[in-house]
């Protein structure tokens, strides 16, 4: 199932977004991810497209304001251009790549890492003023842990006042929580609101199931034993399957196999390990099984992706 941003709403004028593009392009001056003098919040930046690489995104709002991307979650994809945003609303394993973008009009995004209890705070604190779901926005499936929207006009203001500070720092430690929260509060307060809230609710099935991830990312190198999430949520083997697959568009396997494969990638490109050494590492005890599942996830075996994507060309 693919989701699309739809056309730019009329109401969003060019001139805010040139404004926050020009911010991100001056403070993100090369490509790749860059963090920034405000705690949690990062800005990217890529001046070409990019082959498909493999992430797991944290709570956090990502804010488009150059380029587009697709995003690929289970059986999901998202793509979404300039002004748009995502909500991830628990940890989620995606593969990604950047589909519109040159040197001289790069791709330019800002992520906001958000803790939960943030989410929850303000939430107890609107009481019932957060947003009724609409069936007929981009996103219906109102349980996923991903979902987009567009900044309307308060929202780009609220991303300019915070990514504006990095031009006067010594204002960063006082206001930059404030604009942080008023962005928080404009997601919950727009069509994101039913969502986000549904994950810091104690008594939904999302917060359930936003518990037994952080169990499977903490123990994602141990058997699976769905059993045991299940109880561990208080919930049935099946509704925990059905539910988990409607937060992340994927079953608990094959959630905790995207795991170890993306951190065994990790493993092996940054920190220069052998394929076996990696495979055992994340969880597998047979690296044959390892080299089968990573080809079949990322199209090559483990030796020859890894120096691909190092730029480097197996010798004859």
């Amino acid at each position: 199932m693919t989701v699309t941003t739809p056309e730019l709403p009329r109401n969003l004028s060019a001139g805010p977004q040139q404004q926050l593009a020009d911010i991100v392009g001056r403070w993100a001056d090369g490509s790749g991810m860059r963090q920034t003098a405000i705690k949690g919040v990062d800005l990217y930046r890529s001046d070409g497209l990019t082959a498909c690489g493999s992430t797991v995104y944290e709570p956090s709002l990502i804010f488009i304001l150059q380029g587009t991307k697709t995003i690929q979650l289970g059986d999901r994809e998202i793509v979404y251009g300039p002004m748009s945003y995502l909500a991830s609303s628990v940890h989620l394993p995606v593969q990604g790549q950047i589909v519109d973008a040159c040197k001289d009009r790069p791709y330019l995004a800002a992520k906001i890492t958000v803790d939960p209890q943030e989410v929850t705070d303000l939430v107890l604190e609107l009481g019932d003023k957060v947003a009724s779901f609409d069936p007929d926005s981009p996103c219906p499936e109102i349980s996923c842990g991903l979902c987009m929207s567009y900044m309307d006009e308060r929202m780009q203001g609220a991303l300019y006042r915070l990514l504006s500070l990095l031009d006067s720092p010594e204002d960063i430690q006082v206001l930059a929580p404030l604009a942080r929260r008023e962005i928080i509060y404009r997601a919950l307060i727009g069509e994101m609101g039913p969502r986000m809230r549904k994950f810091v609710a104690a008594d939904s099935q999302a917060n359930r199931i936003s518990r037994v991830i952080s169990t499977l990312r903490g123990r994602y190198t141990e058997p699976l034993r769905v059993k045991e999430l299940a109880e561990e949520a208080n919930m049935s083997e099946s509704t925990l399957f059905h539910s988990f697959k409607q937060v992340t568009r994927m079953s608990p396997l094959q959630f905790q196999k995207k795991l170890r494969l993306y951190e065994a990638r990790r493993l092996m490109l940054t920190e220069g390990l052998e394929a076996a050494t990696a495979s055992y590492r994340v969880g597998y005890e047979s690296p044959s099984h390892f080299s089968r599942e990573y080809s079949r996830m990322f199209g090559a075996p483990p030796k020859a992706d890894v120096l691909k994507l190092r730029g480097e060309q197996i010798s004859a």
